[in-house]
């Protein structure tokens, strides 16, 4: 709660300090379960720009980078992209299909009921990921091609320690705070989230013309490709056949292909190549130019603008 009153505040101080025109163009970019706050606030940007409420603010866009979206959907794709990367045998693969079922019941139950419900999905579901990486021990979940270092899998404790130093606390105005890379106590109180259907929120986006991309590097296991492109082509709106027949593109980036995207309106899924949970840190060129032409509406093309 302290954190989203907190993400509320900033976006309104934000706003009101840089928003002085509807001609200016805003484009939000989330990665992972900060999709549980994207998209309510994303939604309340379009009812109020349709009831004349304050400001008009022109959002332009969403991405979702490595997302986990749709629980229902993704946790059904584990076994499948884990058995596609050689993680798993056969018959554990058919092992966690029979766990799914469980966690698909559980997630609709939670979906349904909120509260304690949600914190049962989260054990249930979260079985199955922990099942693949008892197999593949030591492997770094948020890219495959990686060992595990330290309890984040990467060694990026350099920029909790900038962040702390008094000078850079005082220059950003926190006092006495601390920064946390990975708040326990946050997670902890988002748990009841995990599991919630984001989704929902995102075909009214999509109908308004309000882009979306949805990008994922192709060898993250927790928020994997595979799963976030099954709920792309399943998200019910008036452009899904389209979409589902629109043809697989090469996304060049110096006359090479970077990744595999498709589009149609303004849907575009683009699977990035080289890349784990991390696609700006795996693939900085790569995701600069991914977000430059998409924000032009260039994206949707294979030609390379290098």
């Amino acid at each position: 709660m302290t954190f989203t009153i907190f993400f509320r505040f900033h976006c309104c101080f934000f706003l009101k300090k840089t928003i002085h025109n509807s001609r200016k163009m805003i484009s939000i970019l989330p990665v992972n379960r900060m999709l549980v706050i994207t998209f309510p606030l994303a939604s309340r940007i379009r009812s109020g720009n349709k009831n004349d409420e304050g400001i008009p603010i022109n959002l332009k866009g969403v991405a979702i980078g490595n997302g986990l979206t749709n629980p229902e959907i993704q946790y059904g794709a584990y076994a499948d992209y884990a058995l596609e990367m050689k993680l798993i045998s056969q018959s554990v693969h058919e092992s966690l299909k029979q766990d799914y079922v469980d966690c698909q019941s559980s997630i609709r139950i939670c979906n349904r009921d909120g509260g304690l419900a949600c914190n049962s999905s989260y054990y249930i579901c979260n079985q199955i990921p922990e099942q693949i990486l008892s197999e593949n021990e030591g492997i770094n979940y948020y890219d495959l091609r990686k060992i595990c270092v330290g309890e984040m899998c990467y060694d990026i404790w350099n920029v909790q320690t900038f962040l702390n130093q008094e000078n850079v606390r005082k220059a950003l105005g926190v006092g006495d705070n601390k920064f946390e890379l990975c708040s326990g106590n946050v997670n902890d109180a988002m748990v009841v989230d995990w599991m919630i259907n984001i989704e929902v929120k995102i075909p009214a986006l999509v109908e308004d013309g309000i882009n979306l991309l949805v990008y994922a590097g192709e060898y993250d296991l927790v928020c994997n490709w595979l799963g976030n492109s099954r709920w792309v082509e399943q998200m019910n709106w008036s452009g899904q056949k389209e979409f589902g027949s629109a043809k697989t593109v090469a996304f060049l980036v110096d006359g090479k292909e970077a990744g595999l995207m498709k589009n149609h309106g303004p849907l575009t899924f683009l699977k990035v190549h080289d890349a784990g949970h991390m696609v700006p840190m795996d693939q900085p060129k790569a995701s600069l130019q991914m977000l430059q032409t998409w924000m032009q509406g260039r994206l949707s093309t294979p030609t390379d603008p290098q």
